[in-house]
């Protein structure tokens, strides 16, 4: 009796099928009136912009950095100086890690586009991010094992809900295909907010705040990592990862950022 209450199975099938088509439909639908009633704003300028959340405007002011550049460091020259001539910064204070690479020096439209990733929710941001980043790092990635984005705290992920870096590491494991590894590096303490502290102060208070532990040092171990941030300004937060990364016997530790904070325009040496 109840086999003879039930539909056949091809009109259940046919009926479900209906039914997610039509919810799809509903959705785009709705979509599509919502962007036609409150367009995409450009970032920076708040005009309406189709796609990438930057206007053609806003995008020729993003200063995106190319060759000459320092290859410790990935700091722009002004001029070329030549092969593997490094700047004054690499010499005096030599990092941990091996290389540095940024998409765009850290002006206004890029601080805008890292704050509206970070603390404004605006996910939609980190594919072009992303994208921007892949082609800076290109000669890293092409030697790269795995992508390590720099961790939060877990009560500042809690609160955040999103960690920004592993955002944009995401789309940069889609675009190249390098392995994204995003628990190997732990923020083992909470830190302070790197805003306003001097350089060395930035460097005293991330010490000793990040740690391989022993369910990642397998993912790390004698690979060639790329370390994952927003923006580079005084190193301090990449250095102390990239020494954690090393001391879990990582092979080499590269940077990528999206940004990075220029000081005029050091001569290199």
């Amino acid at each position: 009796m109840d086999a003879e209450a039930s539909p056949p199975r091809s009109l259940s099938t046919h009926l479900r099928s209906a039914l997610t088509a039509c919810r799809r439909a509903c959705s785009h639908t709705a979509k599509l009136a919502l962007d036609i009633a409150l367009p995409t704003l450009c970032v920076s300028c708040r005009e309406p912009v189709d796609g990438e959340g930057v206007c053609a405007e806003c995008w020729t002011r993003l200063s995106f950095i190319a060759p000459p550049y320092c290859p410790r460091l990935g700091i722009p020259f002004v001029y070329d100086p030549g092969p593997e001539m490094l700047s004054m910064e690499a010499i005096a204070n030599p990092p941990a890690y091996a290389r540095a690479r940024a998409a765009v020096r850290y002006d206004d439209v890029a601080r805008t586009l890292v704050h509206a990733l970070k603390y404004q929710d605006r996910t939609d941001l980190a594919p072009a991010m992303g994208r921007w980043m892949a082609r800076a790092g290109n000669e890293l990635l092409d030697e790269a094992d795995v992508l390590v984005p720099v961790p939060l705290h877990w009560r500042r992920a809690w609160r955040r809900r999103y960690n920004q870096s592993g955002a944009l590491a995401r789309v940069i494991e889609r675009q190249t295909g390098v392995k994204l590894v995003p628990d190997a590096l732990k923020r083992i303490r909470p830190t302070q907010q790197q805003i306003g502290l001097s350089r060395p102060q930035r460097a005293s208070n991330v010490q000793g705040a990040f740690k391989v532990e022993a369910a990642g040092q397998a993912l790390i171990a004698g690979r060639r990592v790329i370390l994952i941030d927003d923006v580079l300004t005084s190193g301090a937060t990449v250095d102390a990862c990239a020494r954690a990364l090393l001391r879990a016997k990582a092979a080499t530790v590269d940077v990528l950022v999206f940004a990075r904070v220029v000081d005029g325009h050091k001569a290199p040496i």
